[in-house]
This record gives C-alpha cells, sequence and structure tokens, in this order.
C-alpha cells in the first residue's frame, strides 16, 4: 500500500473531530501552502445540531488574516496563470481522487457539523461535490482558451485572485463548485467557509496541500462575514468575489466590492416553483415532487417548494404528498435509516418555526406537522415536515424563502395562471414542469423566468449552468460557463493576420 494510501486509510478510521483536533487545525488558516495561526484570538463554538452541544471551537479570522490570504495569493498568481490546462488537469486529478477516496470522513464531519444525515451524506453532498471537481478537471481536455474570429483571437484569460465565499447547507458541494472551476480557469483563491459548518472545509484544506497544489494557490480563512467577507469583498487585489449565501448577503457583499469595482457572481436565495399541469401522471409527478422540496430538509435554495397543482386535482395530489412524507424518517443523522436530520442551526430552526406560524396566521390549510419538534424530539434543531395547502400567492409562505421542511401548495385553474403564480416572486433560481405533452412542457419552461428549469425530474447534470435571474443573483456555477465565470475576455485584432 503506498504512503498515501495508508494516510487515507488511518484518516478514515479516525472521527472528524479527532483527525482535526490531532492536527490542530481547528486553531489554524490554510495560507501560502502551510498551516498558519491567525493574527486574533476570536474563536466562536461549532454545534452539533442534533444535540444542541458544543462539540469544538474554530478560530475567526481578521481582516489582518484576508490580507496575508490574499497577498499569497497575488504572488501565486503569474505562476499558476502560465501552467497548462493539462498541469491544472493532472492537479484536479488528484485533489478528486482524494475527495473520493475518503468519502467517509467527509460524510462523517457533514454530519456532525450541519446534521446532513449519514446516508445522504454519503450518496449525495460527496459524490456530488466530487463530480464538481471531475467536471472542471475534464472540461480543460479541450476548452479553447483562443478562438478565431475573422483575424482576430478571442482570448480567454484567468481573471485574477478570486475570493470565495460558500454557505452552511451544502458545505463540500458549494466549495467543489467554486474552488473546481476557479482553478481550472487559472486563477487562485482565497475561501471563506461559513463559520457554523467549517470541518468539511478544513478537511477539504488537507487534501488540497496533499495533492500538491502550490502554495498560495488556494487559502483558506474561517470567520464571520461580517469580518472576513466583508474584507475580501473591499480588499483592492481581490479580482473577483463569488458568493453563495442568502439575497441580503449577497446585497451586502455587493456594495463593499463597488467601491474597487471587482466582478461579482452571485448565487443567492430561491422560491422554486414545481408546476404540474393538466395532463401530468399525478403517482408520477407528485411523489418526486414533494421528496425534492424536502431534501436536504429543505435547506436548498433551489429545492421546489411551490408546488403549483390544477385545483380539480387537489385531494388526489393531497393523498400523494402525505402518502409521500409519512415514509420520511427524521431522527438522529446517525443512523444510517434516517432521512431527514435536523436544521443545521439554530437561527434556521427559529426561522422555521416563524414561518409555519405566518402560513397559520394567513389562513394555509395546514395537511401535515405544524409547529415544534416531531414527537420524541425533545432536543436538537428538528423540525416538523410541514405541508401547507390553498395556499395564495400572496401569503407569506408563497412569497418568502423559507429554508426548511415547509411546502406550499397552490392551486390553479388554467395553465396561464400557473405559469403566473410560478413567476410571481422576486426569485428566479430554479423550477420544474410536470406534463405529458412534451410541446406544452417545453412552452411552459420557455415562460418561466428562472435560471434553470427541470423538466419532469430528469437527471442531475453537473455541466448545466445554475444560477438565477431576479433577486436570485447574477453569474453561473457549474460546467463549462461556470468556468468561464472566473475569466475575462480579450480581443487581439491581427493575430491571424
Amino acid at each position: 500500500m503506498s504512503t498515501s494510501a495508508v494516510s487515507a486509510a488511518s484518516a478514515s478510521a479516525l472521527s472528524p473531530l479527532a483527525h482535526l483536533t490531532r492536527h490542530e487545525r481547528l486553531d489554524h488558516f490554510y495560507i501560502d501552502g502551510q498551516w498558519q495561526r491567525p493574527q486574533g484570538s476570536d474563536r466562536v463554538a461549532v454545534i452539533s445540531p442534533a444535540t444542541e452541544e458544543r462539540v469544538c471551537e474554530i478560530a475567526l479570522g481578521s481582516a489582518a488574516d484576508v490580507d496575508l490570504a490574499v497577498q499569497a495569493a497575488r504572488r501565486a498568481f503569474p505562476a499558476w496563470a502560465a501552467t497548462s490546462p493539462l498541469e491544472r488537469a493532472a492537479l484536479l486529478g488528484r485533489v478528486h481522487a482524494l475527495l473520493v477516496e475518503r468519502t467517509e470522513l467527509f460524510a462523517q464531519a457533514l454530519t456532525l457539523e450541519m446534521g446532513a444525515p449519514i446516508t445522504y451524506a454519503r450518496t449525495a453532498h460527496v459524490p456530488l461535490a466530487a463530480e464538481h471537481l471531475r467536471v472542471a478537471r475534464d472540461n480543460l481536455a479541450d476548452y479553447p482558451f483562443i478562438r478565431p474570429r475573422g483575424t482576430t483571437a478571442i482570448v480567454r484569460e484567468p481573471i485574477g485572485v478570486c475570493a470565495l465565499i460558500t454557505p452552511w447547507n451544502w458545505p463540500i458541494y458549494q466549495i467543489t463548485a467554486k474552488v473546481g472551476p476557479a482553478l481550472a480557469a487559472g486563477c487562485t483563491v482565497v475561501l471563506k467557509p461559513s463559520e457554523l459548518s467549517p470541518l468539511s472545509a478544513l478537511l477539504f484544506a488537507e487534501i488540497v496541500h496533499e495533492a500538491g497544489v502550490p502554495a498560495g494557490v488556494f487559502n483558506l480563512v474561517n470567520g464571520s462575514g461580517a469580518e472576513v467577507g466583508a474584507a475580501m469583498s473591499s480588499h483592492p487585489q481581490v479580482d473577483m468575489i463569488s458568493i453563495t449565501g442568502s439575497t441580503r448577503a449577497g446585497v451586502l457583499v455587493a456594495q463593499a466590492a463597488a467601491v474597487t469595482v471587482k466582478r461579482v457572481a452571485q448565487e443567492l436565495g430561491g422560491k422554486s416553483p414545481n408546476v404540474v399541469l393538466p395532463d401530468a401522471d399525478l403517482e408520477r409527478a407528485i411523489p418526486p415532487g414533494v421528496a425534492a422540496a424536502f431534501r436536504n430538509m429543505g435547506q436548498s435554495c433551489s429545492a421546489p417548494t411551490r408546488l403549483i397543482v390544477p385545483r380539480v386535482a387537489l385531494d388526489r395530489v393531497h393523498e400523494l404528498a402525505l402518502a409521500t412524507i409519512a415514509q420520511m424518517k427524521v431522527g438522529d443523522p446517525t443512523d444510517a435509516a434516517t432521512t431527514h436530520g435536523p436544521l443545521a442551526n439554530r437561527t434556521q430552526f427559529l426561522r422555521v418555526q416563524q414561518m409555519i406560524e405566518a402560513g397559520l396566521q394567513d389562513g394555509a390549510r395546514l395537511l401535515a406537522g405544524g409547529p415544534g419538534r416531531p414527537d420524541g424530539l425533545e432536543q436538537g434543531y428538528y423540525a416538523r415536515p410541514t405541508i401547507f395547502s390553498e395556499v395564495h400567492t400572496d401569503m407569506v409562505i408563497a412569497q418568502e424563502e423559507i429554508f426548511g421542511p415547509v411546502l406550499a401548495i397552490l392551486p390553479y385553474d388554467t395553465v396561464e395562471e400557473a405559469i403566473a403564480i410560478a413567476n410571481d416572486t422576486v426569485y428566479g433560481l430554479g423550477a420544474h414542469v410536470q406534463g405529458s405533452d412534451k410541446d406544452q412542457v417545453r412552452a411552459v419552461a420557455a415562460r418561466i423566468q428562472s435560471g434553470q428549469v427541470h423538466l419532469n425530474y430528469p437527471a442531475w447534470d453537473p455541466q448545466a449552468p445554475f444560477g438565477g435571474y431576479k433577486q436570485s443573483g447574477n453569474g453561473r456555477e457549474y460546467g463549462v460557463e461556470g468556468m468561464e465565470e472566473y475569466m475575462e475576455v480579450k480581443s487581439i485584432l491581427g493575430y491571424y493576420a
């Protein structure tokens, strides 16, 4: 067995907390190719959402730590940008292989830090994260960085130093969705993961180091949005900032970045519609739609949490929706049989409770769930999978992003009304359309104001660009377009003369 294989095997035998503590990573940031202590002494507790107990503390960074990381990334940029696509692809391949090799270690970290059920972490969170690295690697194989247009060369070049801010709900998935294409494009990066779910990010920094990423190309600084996020956004040596988070956070980042006129890519909130057309097979349309709304305990910005259905089919829709959530098992995320764990943190738990109460106050019909924890779960940030029906589009639960296990069923009488309901939102991130007539399904999809539309529950496509209309953000992630987000376009006239 190779040395790296022995290292991976021994790492996998440890719990994430023990693994990190052994290497003293909780008190360090990864800057300029090495683990460094922060400039200050601020710390924050990482809380288990399943038990509400403190599991460890991590160091919090400051503007001084950000500056060290940015300067390291700036120094590393010329050499990294000059590497060949094949060199960058080989390195991304090594990072991908290490992530796949340590799937169990990452899955345990996710369960500990944000309550992902262990089975879901093993089968979704980590494998899908690995796919972003594979796609970034594979897209380099034949990407034309120089394209002729007449006698002019259209050249795409790396934009420079990129600051990346990732959220707590899909921690490692969102890290690889940004780091992979940024490195593929030839950029250097400074990553700020969420301080609420930082363990998988520290593990990722370890595999980046082990894969041999040159010093300064990848840097990690933990910290709050108000301190580290703001310092990254306003730093004059940062050329681009990419954030996945709330619309409120995206606005703050854009305002801070405006002073230095840097590029800002934002993947923000959503209130995604799922339009079930009159000719849809309800047995095929409703159960997957309900399951999709509740995936990751509803903590997905593109979750289809507005189920828009024909009024005449409402009774059957109710039956199928109730039967679907009856199969869900909410409980201990370390239990392999659990399908849905706790919400990721206390703030989100309180938010979900508030929104359920708002649905009741607005007069929506409660079909299942409601306020409070599920029976038998007295501690932890557990919420009851909740379904409201006969929801009107002007109700709070139809307009505001809840980010929890709450589904709103909105009935319609005509297809025109269904499309109007789907578009009656400030968001436009994801959408779904179900129906038997392919031409009608495509026609409806064309009229929905959303960056991504899924027709009849297709397989996930890591090459499909992902991003939002309206207040869901700007820019795109995933696939070739995700890599191009980290590039500048240069025209060289006379190049082919």
